[in-house]
């Protein structure tokens, strides 16, 4: 489409035609402010923060929402603007709970920071009807204070649009109007698979993961409990952006250094567990592949999928891989070999996840996650909580020196560390898979087509005389997609990778808050995800099966991959789930 000549405050600009005023305005360096809007999920022009004059136009006009044309004149900030917004704000605020020393959210919170901009302040307010809602703590995640939210709709468009579930939505009418579930259930009762997606994009303290930092605490001021942390692929790409680091950086060395710091007994990495867990699954295909299914093998590492599964896709249930995600794994093996080698009673270990994922919280309460006889994992703790913790002991992340992971916990391969990023399980599962089915070495790692954050990938591979058709999907809408795809007849595949957050775990709902402008204009995946694939690149070792420790683990303990003691230790099993 062609371009059309408009003007932003006076200034010429040149814009594809498709877009809004919003979008133009960003190309001209300028921020419109808003609420409600986010790209591709949610354009209602509801919120009215963004509105602008437009000349010849008798009324303000959302940004968000308002098309371009050629010729047209767009002013930004004029007095008319600034008090509509202001108004608007008054209005939000006369009905919020403004106990903003105690929110979760305080210093990053959208109504906050636009409230400090326009000048707003208690003394402004409108007064009047101003309803108060139950506070919901029933999930297992997540928690739910309506009396802080400003009906933006953005979690009602991420639970429905982008992963497709829609177990939340506004309820009744004027100023009783809230977010809520179908006839008032609670978040506990529904089917809600605890992706926390609608957590990473509210802009106020509305909702938030349930904080379990303290439980950490108490652990590591027990002088009975040997407290170990282990940190998902993902963190190290996005942790430094709760310190004010840009988005993209790679903050391995600090991370480690900021934990060790918190008094861990053990620092460790998660990816270890991820070579683990390829180990199992490649075997789990190549078994598979040898007695003709049933395909496809279904990835098993995010557990916001799996319980979609469980609830949406129960005919699915045998095609899922039967592995542990990573986090389990390691408790398992820190519980049942660590627990062995160190002489310590594993009811005293206490193992703590740092993860990019709110539905780990849930996972940790899973039936048959138990390889020693307790919990594999006991705590698992967003990249958000972790970063509280370690601004509550007055760590000061920036200025730390790198260190590295403890040994043995620490030795991890190329294919391990990509795992946080979409299409990373399936490639580093090809990577050891296709040697072990050729019985030749694989000579270049790099699986391109299974790469990017598409939401929807495939690629067909030969594989020693046989194609191998896979594919891989993240957020939910695109599994459901894909899935309706397989259902129908319409693709037949070996293998597929999914992830329950869009572009895997590292926009999982654990992850930093971005506020709107960023996640708007900003490619937060493709930055979060080349940290990923940078290390993976610089890794001597980048095939699972070739990491020195897995081999260690299974020479002394595990046998072999899918044997008695590693399907007892490392393997899980799933139910159908009843959803209303």
């Amino acid at each position: 489409m062609a371009n059309v000549n408009i003007k932003i405050n006076g200034m010429p600009v040149s814009v594809p035609a498709e877009m809004t005023i919003l979008e133009a305005a960003r190309t001209a360096g300028i921020e419109i402010p808003t609420l409600c809007y986010l790209k591709e999920i949610n354009q209602i022009g509801s919120c009215r923060i963004c509105v602008v004059e437009v000349k010849g136009a008798k009324s303000l006009v959302a940004a968000c929402t308002y098309p371009v044309n050629e010729g047209m004149e767009v002013f930004t900030s004029t007095e008319r603007v600034h008090s509509s917004r202001k108004t608007t704000l008054e209005l939000m605020l006369s009905t919020h709970d403004r106990k903003c020393l105690s929110c979760i959210r305080s210093g990053n919170c959208e109504l906050q920071r636009l409230c400090w901009m326009f000048g707003v302040d208690d003394e402004t307010l409108y007064e009047g009807e101003n309803p108060h809602h139950d506070y919901d703590d029933s999930a297992m995640h997540m928690t739910r204070n309506n009396d802080k939210c400003i009906l933006c709709r953005r979690c009602v468009a991420a639970c429905a649009v982008q992963q497709s579930i829609g177990v939340i939505g506004a309820n009744d009418r004027g100023f009783e109007t809230h977010i809520g579930c179908a006839f008032e259930q609670d978040l506990g009762e529904v089917a809600c698979v605890s992706c926390g997606q609608c957590i990473v994009v509210c802009p106020t303290g509305a909702i938030a993961e349930k904080d379990h930092t303290q439980k950490v605490w108490d652990a590591l001021s027990d002088p009975k409990k040997h407290v170990l942390v282990q940190t998902a692929p993902s963190i190290r790409a996005t942790i430094g952006e709760d310190f004010g680091m840009p988005v993209g950086t790679d903050a391995t060395g600090k991370m480690v250094a900021s934990l060790r710091r918190l008094g861990f007994d053990g620092v460790y990495d998660t990816n270890f567990a991820a070579d683990m867990t390829i180990m199992e699954e490649a075997h789990e295909f190549i078994g598979r592949v040898k007695d003709g299914g049933p395909f496809p093998l279904i990835t098993s590492c995010s557990p916001g999928w799996v319980s979609f599964c469980e609830h949406f896709f129960p005919e699915y249930i045998p095609n899922l891989s039967s592995c542990k995600s990573p986090q389990q794994m390691f408790g398992a093996i820190a519980k049942t070999w660590y627990a062995k080698e160190k002489g310590i009673d594993p009811k005293d270990i206490f193992v703590v996840g740092v993860m990019p994922c709110t539905a780990k919280k849930f996972e940790v309460n899973r039936e048959d996650e138990n390889a020693a006889g307790v919990p594999d994992c006991d705590i698992a703790l967003t990249t958000r909580e972790i970063s509280r913790m370690i601004k509550r002991a007055g760590i000061e992340f920036t200025e730390l020196v790198d260190e590295a992971f403890d040994s043995p916990f620490g030795e991890a391969t190329g294919a391990g560390i990509i795992f946080g990023s979409t299409g990373g399980v399936m490639e580093a599962a090809l990577r050891t898979a296709v040697e072990w089915l050729t019985g030749e070495e694989l000579k270049d790692v790099d699986f391109d087509d299974v790469r990017g954050t598409a939401g929807i990938k495939e690629a067909t591979y030969k594989v020693g005389g046989m194609d191998v058709n896979v594919a891989v999907a993240s957020g939910l809408a695109n599994a459901r997609e894909l899935l309706g795809r397989v259902k129908s007849g319409d693709k037949k595949y070996h293998f597929i990778e999914i992830m329950g957050c869009p572009g895997g775990c590292i926009n999982g709902g654990g992850q930093p808050v971005q506020m709107a402008h960023v996640r708007n204009f900003t490619d937060l995946q493709g930055l979060r995800s080349s940290v990923l694939y940078n290390q993976d690149k610089a890794c001597k070792i980048r095939k699972s099966h070739e990491n020195p420790f897995i081999k260690k683990l299974y020479a002394e303990f595990f046998e072999k991959p899918n044997s008695h003691i590693a399907h007892e230790s490392l393997h899980t099993s799933y139910k159908v789930r009843e959803h209303h």
